[in-house]
This record gives C-alpha cells, sequence and structure tokens, in this order.
C-alpha cells in the first residue's frame, strides 16, 4: 500500500468520512480539524455549515471559499418483517449505479454494513431483466432476520445509508480513488487555500467554508452566504471529466489532469464575467493550466451565494472527476493542486479597489 503523505491522509479522512445531507457531523468535525490551525475564527450557521474566517486587512472585501460536506446517500424509511430496509435517495442517484452496492447504516449504536439487493434476474422475466432496477424496487440487506432484529442493530427509520469505497491511491499515483470527492475535494481545497495563506499578507478577508445539504438544493450554501456576506465568491466543486471512452467532446470537454475547470454556465448561474477573467489572467500571469466547462444539467453552491443579499459576483471552480454520483470517483491530484494554487494566488490580489472594479465594471 502506497504511504500517505499529509495531503493524502487528510484526503483519506476527508473522503472516508460518512455525511450525507442533514448528517454533516463526521465531515464538519474532519475539516474543523483540519481547518483551525490556520483560521483566525472558526463558526458554523445555525443549520450547520463551517466558516473558518483568516483575516488578512480586516477593512478589506470578505472572500468565500465554498466546498460543501455532504455527499449522495440513502435514508432508512422503513423495516419490513423481515428485517430488510425500504430507503429514500438522498440526492441524485441512478438506478444503475446503485444495485449489489455495499453501504454502511449509521445507527443510534453504531455504523453496520448492508448491501443494496433486489428481486434476482434469474427469476425475471427476459423483458424485465433488459430494464434498470427501478429504485423503489430495492432494499437494502443488512443480515437481520426480522424487524426486531434490524431494530436490536439499533435501526431506525431516518438512519443515514452512505456508500462504501475505502480511499485508494491507484497503481498511477496521480489518480486518486473515494466515495465523496463530490465534494470533500472543495472542502480540502478551501483547507490548503487557507494554509497557504497562513504566513502570506492578503489585502481582504477569507472564508474557508464547508457547506450542508447542497446535494438537495444548495441549502447551507444559502445560509452561510447570509451570515458572511461575501463580496466575492468561488464555489469549488468537482466537474465532469470527458475523457473516458464514448464521450465526446460536445457532452464533456475536461480532461483530468490538464487543470481546473473554469464554469462558464451551469443550470444555477451563469458565471459573473469580471471574476472569471479576473481569474483566467491570473492563471495566465502563473502559469497554471486551467480548461473551460459548462454544466447545464447540473449546479454548484455559487448559484446560491450569488443571489445572497444584494448580490454576489461569484465563479465556480471544479475539478474534473470521473464517475461523479456513484459508489466510487476518481480524480487527479495534479487538478486539486492547481485548483488550490490558482485561488490562492487570486486571493492575494482581491483588494478593495480590484473588487469594486471587478463589481461595478
Amino acid at each position: 500500500m502506497t504511504k500517505l503523505d499529509a495531503t493524502l491522509q487528510m484526503l483519506k479522512d476527508l473522503t472516508d468520512a460518512n455525511a450525507i445531507p442533514g448528517h454533516e457531523k463526521e465531515a464538519r468535525e474532519v475539516m474543523t480539524k483540519y481547518i483551525t490551525p490556520y483560521a483566525d475564527e472558526i463558526e458554523t450557521d445555525r443549520l450547520g455549515s463551517l466558516i473558518a474566517k483568516k483575516v488578512g486587512d480586516e477593512n478589506g472585501p470578505k472572500i468565500m471559499v465554498a466546498g460543501h460536506l455532504d455527499e449522495i446517500g440513502f435514508m432508512v424509511t422503513n423495516i419490513d418483517d423481515k428485517g430488510f430496509l425500504s430507503f429514500q435517495p438522498v440526492g441524485g442517484w441512478w438506478e444503475q449505479v446503485m444495485l449489489a452496492q455495499r453501504v454502511t447504516i449509521m445507527t443510534k449504536d453504531g455504523d453496520i454494513p448492508g448491501v443494496i439487493g433486489s428481486k434476482p434476474p434469474h427469476i425475471l422475466p427476459a423483458e424485465a431483466r433488459r430494464k434498470p432496477v427501478d429504485k423503489k424496487d430495492m432494499f437494502i440487506d443488512i443480515g437481520a432476520t426480522s424487524k426486531e432484529e434490524a431494530m436490536e442493530f439499533g435501526v431506525r427509520p431516518g438512519d443515514s445509508v452512505v456508500p462504501v469505497c475505502e480511499f485508494t491511491v491507484m497503481k498511477n499515483e496521480k489518480f486518486l480513488m473515494a466515495k465523496a470527492w463530490d465534494n470533500r475535494i472543495g472542502c480540502a481545497i478551501a483547507i490548503d487555500v487557507l494554509k497557504n495563506l497562513k504566513d502570506e499578507s492578503h489585502p481582504n478577508v477569507v472564508y474557508g467554508v464547508g457547506t450542508i445539504q447542497e446535494e438537495i438544493g444548495l441549502r447551507g450554501a444559502k445560509t452561510s452566504a447570509n451570515q458572511i456576506e461575501p463580496d466575492i465568491a468561488f464555489g469549488v466543486d468537482v466537474g465532469i471529466a470527458g475523457d473516458t471512452p464514448g464521450v465526446t467532446a460536445k457532452e464533456a470537454l475536461a480532461k483530468m489532469g490538464d487543470g481546473p475547470q473554469i464554469v462558464l454556465y451551469d443550470a444555477s448561474m451563469i458565471s459573473h464575467k469580471g471574476v472569471r477573467d479576473f481569474v483566467t489572467n491570473t492563471a495566465d500571469e502563473h502559469n497554471i493550466p486551467y480548461q473551460y466547462d459548462l454544466m447545464p444539467g447540473g449546479g454548484t453552491d455559487s448559484g446560491a451565494i450569488h443571489l445572497t443579499a444584494n448580490g454576489v459576483p461569484a465563479l465556480s471552480i471544479t475539478v474534473p472527476t470521473r464517475y461523479i454520483h456513484t459508489h466510487a470517483a476518481i480524480l487527479h491530484r495534479d487538478d486539486y493542486e492547481n485548483t488550490v494554487k490558482l485561488i490562492t494566488e487570486v486571493i492575494k490580489k482581491l483588494d478593495k479597489e480590484t473588487v469594486e472594479a471587478i463589481t461595478y465594471n
């Protein structure tokens, strides 16, 4: 097994944490641990988003760098008489990536293992075998023999159910596989941006934020941005990597290893042209690679943040990632590190006059 350096250990701790929307405690505790040494102040909003504040110039503009703590998962809704669990998806799931996958049920008495099951294909008619199994026809098997035994295990309706995939450094060590890259990578970027600024002067106040409930409607982004009232914001998330077989350039532009994605347009926001141009000019100045992308079928926390109060100029910067919204996603370490470098360099230049020029020109 690859020996983990400090960065990889942080990424492992973040992604191995279990935290679906509405139950982000584990991931929030890990992010708090890693970001506290670089922050002047740590707080949460009343729903549970983590806000780490680092002051450069206390009279300077407020810059928000937000990743979301939550990952897609499920919630237990019922236990049948034989001990099988019914569940509700929490976040966007595609049936074809769910069946026969291992899960962890977070009970009041601790985590227990399970697997998503359905009626075996061997007993289905030929027509049914050709179709994906509908979510409503799946269940979770925890090895219980009755409802009473499942309840003795500690299972209750409302319990969180989380995918299983331990953080893995692949044979090419630049490639990193884990559950929950969407979006612990954004949380890691916020941590490392504050780390990079620890001994640097910067003409602003920076907020590294771990938002909650992004996967079900950008909810923590809204509450945390209302608390911060930022002048400029960056939503940091995963994007689509279009470098796998069968994907055309018309469907997805980005390739893993070619740098962070500057999102021009998504379903939640048209990116702010002034912020976008400032970021790409900074990247060019520092020879940091980047790619343009658009996500007409998805959005990020920027979608909620940019509508806060009287408006926040915002940009989504994403890390190209394969197999998002599945149990096991893959991204490239260079893209992560270049995203950190880019946002750090941008923040160093965002003084009051620059932010006003970006905002009102």
